[in-house]
């Protein structure tokens, strides 16, 4: 796969970039986002998603669309660690900005088990009401599972004849998970997740091997996390081979571990493939 594509992505500027994922209300990008944005257009990322994770980081993310028209996008949801927050009015108010042309999602909404910031059963109850507006919208899911995949797929099942289209967005899981997805016609989002997986069934097994269809795979950086270690020691010399100079600059002068930015999506596409 990596030698089939190496020719196309050597001419990645005849791309258009779509960061699907970064989290741009963060306040590590209070002070300037106009860099950080223009950082992203000149290192090809043409469109970048703005992800609400909360009722206020949902109306911070249309604010900056309008801002920002035609570069910046966004969702509107209610993270599973925020799930607790919901109130009666909650999904009135969500409803309201996830119907603006702007929006372009419902999410990141979904479960995880993993922390349980929040009860599982209300995990659970506040991702069936996002399910439900996504399907009336008629908008795609921006879906986030951690530990949660049976409880995830089950309720994916339950409404699988009504169901949009649906991004697993930073997925970490294992080659059966992934299988599973596909199946259901996700599509699944793809990070700098790439350097730190060490499992030999993960995300970096399933790229190896192809599992996932170049016409279900989405990009993103989730930014300002995921940061693409490209010193990592264990990485592989096929991955490094296919790194740019011009785009491991943007990543080294201007991204590290505590602020990863959409500038290093050219990188993370390129290790991916």
């Amino acid at each position: 796969m990596a030698q089939v594509l190496k020719p196309a992505l050597e001419q990645l500027s005849n791309y258009i970039i779509v960061d699907i994922g970064a989290n741009l209300t963060n306040k590590k990008f209070s002070r300037d986002l106009d860099q950080v944005i223009q950082r992203a257009t000149d290192a090809g990322v043409t469109k970048m998603m703005v992800t609400g994770t909360s009722l206020h980081s949902t109306k911070e993310a249309l604010r900056l669309t309008r801002l920002y028209p035609n570069t910046l996008y966004s969702t509107a949801g209610v993270h599973p660690h925020d799930a607790k927050s919901w109130e009666e009015d909650t999904y009135s108010e969500l409803a309201t900005v996830a119907a603006s042309s702007e929006c372009v999602a419902v999410g990141e909404c979904g479960l995880d088990f993993n922390r349980n910031f929040s009860p599982p059963e209300v995990q659970i109850s506040v991702f069936e009401k996002q399910v439900e507006l996504a399907c009336t919208l008629g908008k795609p899911l921006f879906l986030h599972e951690r530990d949660a995949h049976e409880a995830m797929v089950k309720i994916l099942e339950k409404n699988i004849h009504r169901l949009p289209a649906c991004v697993i967005h930073c997925f970490t899981g294992t080659k059966e998970h992934a299988a599973k997805y596909l199946e259901l016609g996700c599509y699944i989002g793809l990070t700098g997740y790439l350097w730190k997986d060490k499992s030999e069934d993960g995300v970096r097994k399933l790229l190896e091997d192809g599992a996932i269809p170049l016409d279900k795979l989405l990009v993103e950086t989730d930014s300002p996390f995921m940061y693409p270690n490209t010193r990592a020691s264990k990485l592989p010399q096929h991955i490094k081979d296919c790194l740019t100079e011009r785009s491991v600059t943007f990543l080294q002068r201007y991204c590290t571990f505590q602020r990863n930015e959409p500038c290093s999506l050219p990188v993370t596409v390129k290790c991916y493939f």
